[in-house]
This record gives C-alpha cells, structure tokens and sequence, in this order.
C-alpha cells in the first residue's frame, strides 16, 4: 500500500501510538495522529518520527466527544483521500457525566465518536475507494446494550457497564457501515485488539498481559494486510474472524444505527 494516508484515533495511548509506530514504519505511509490532549499528542508525534525516520507524521487535537469538533478537524482534509481509519479511542469515567451537549460522555465518545469520525471521513474515504478501509476497536468485553437507555439516564451508571454497552455498539455499527459502504469500495471491520496494560484498562480496574505492540497487530492486519482486502462486516480477534452474537440482530442493529444518526 504505498502512498496511503492513515488517521487513527486515540492515537497517543498504548495501543493506539503502537498501531502508529507500526504503520510508519512504511515511509510510504501518512499517519496523522489524533488525541484530546497536545502535550502527549505532540510527545507521541515527535517519538514516532524518530524511531522510525518516518517524517509524514502529524498530530491534531480532536475532541471525540464533539461533533463539532470532529466535523472542524474533518474539514481541514475535505479534498484528499483517507485510505484507513482507525477508530480506536475510548474513555472510562468513574461516574457518569455529561458533555457539554448534554451527552453522556462515554456514549459520546466511545459510540458516537466512531460514528461521527465515520460520517466526517466518508467523502474523503470514497476518494480512496475502492480500497479505502475502516477499523473499529471494540472488545470481547462486550455487553448489556438498552436500545431505550443508551445514556444510562434510567439504569446506574457504572464505568464498566457503560463501556461494554459501548464495544458492543462499535461492534454493531461496525455491520451497519459494512452494509451501508458496500457499493463504495469500503470495507468496514471490527477487533479486539488484545490485553495490554494500558491507562484506561488500569483505571477501570483491569490491566493486561500483552504488549501494546502485540495488541496492535490485529488493528494493524485490518488496516493493512492483503489477506482481508475483501472481507467487511466481521469482528476479529488474533488475526481471525470471530463469530459475532451482536451483529446477529438485524432490527436492533437498523435501530441503533438510526439513534445515532440522530445526534
């Protein structure tokens, strides 16, 4: 894949800055970095063009939980080509909160910034289509989604039921998008990325036995290898498609899918 550029979110926490140090190791490929933070943004920047002598490399402040923010961040790239995106952020707060929309913020920012990073790339996907590819990180831990309380503004909140309910929609999406690019030449995939010990696993409670970099080679193998070029709508685990209970329920899927076109 040469001359490809890459947009991958989340991208200076441990998973996320493994997945770019990987894909700039071919100097062929443009990797712009996105995170909520500039300091570690910058430092993630700066550490991958020297390791890997890569110079294509760039960082931009984007705020997953806004749409705002990532149409703005979207408009700066309205006529080139995106050949990959890789969704990868996420956030665990203790409690529940809201944004400044009045969301709730791991809702906003674990499901709806997925779709939102989706929806604001989807011109500039189809330049690089056919082709073009979308990666969701979702997880195994997975679970407990309520079409009718996506916001937990009925059911106790707790970071870990929120979260699960999360990966679950990002696995769900990930067939409504499938289906929805299909004609286009874009393939849409979701993974697990593996168990590493990284900022968010240890602040809600869970850590991991795996490196970044071996958590990052399934996100890498969807965005890269030639192996998948033709498959979309699948979740994978290890480098290989996993059977998928949640992409099972059609109408639930068409329903959540139009909820959050609605945001």
């Amino acid at each position: 894949m040469a001359n490809k550029t890459f947009i991958v979110t989340g991208a200076y926490g441990g998973i996320g800055k493994a997945i770019c140090k990987i894909l700039a190791e071919d100097h062929n490929n443009k990797i712009l970095l996105t995170g909520r933070n500039q300091i570690e943004l910058n430092a993630a920047v700066e550490q991958i063009k020297t390791i890997t002598n890569n110079k294509s490399i760039q960082g931009y402040v984007v705020d997953f939980s806004s749409k705002e923010s990532i149409e703005n961040f979207a408009l700066q790239f309205k006529d080139e080509p995106v050949h990959v995106l890789i969704n990868n952020h996420a956030t665990g707060p203790k409690k529940r909160e809201v944004t400044k929309h009045g969301i709730e913020v791991q809702f906003a920012t674990n499901v709806l910034g997925y779709v939102w990073m989706t929806n604001a790339f989807e011109n500039n996907l189809k330049k690089a289509a056919p082709g073009a590819r979308i990666v969701n990180v979702a997880s195994y831990w997975a679970g407990g989604l309520d079409i009718n309380d996506l916001e937990f503004k009925r059911r106790p909140y707790t970071t870990d039921d929120a979260y699960q309910q999360a990966k679950q929609a990002n696995r769900m999406l990930t067939l409504a998008y499938a289906e929805k690019f299909l004609r286009d030449g874009i393939t849409v995939n979701a993974c697990h990325p593996g168990d590493s010990n990284t900022k968010l696993s240890n602040s809600m409670g869970f850590g991991g036995h795996e490196t970044p970099e071996k958590s990052a080679q399934t996100p890498v193998y969807l965005a890269i290898s030639k192996d998948v070029a033709h498959i979309t709508g699948k979740y994978f685990r290890d480098c290989r498609v996993q059977d998928d209970p949640f992409m099972k329920d059609r109408e639930l899927i068409k329903k959540l899918y139009e909820t959050c076109q609605n945001y």
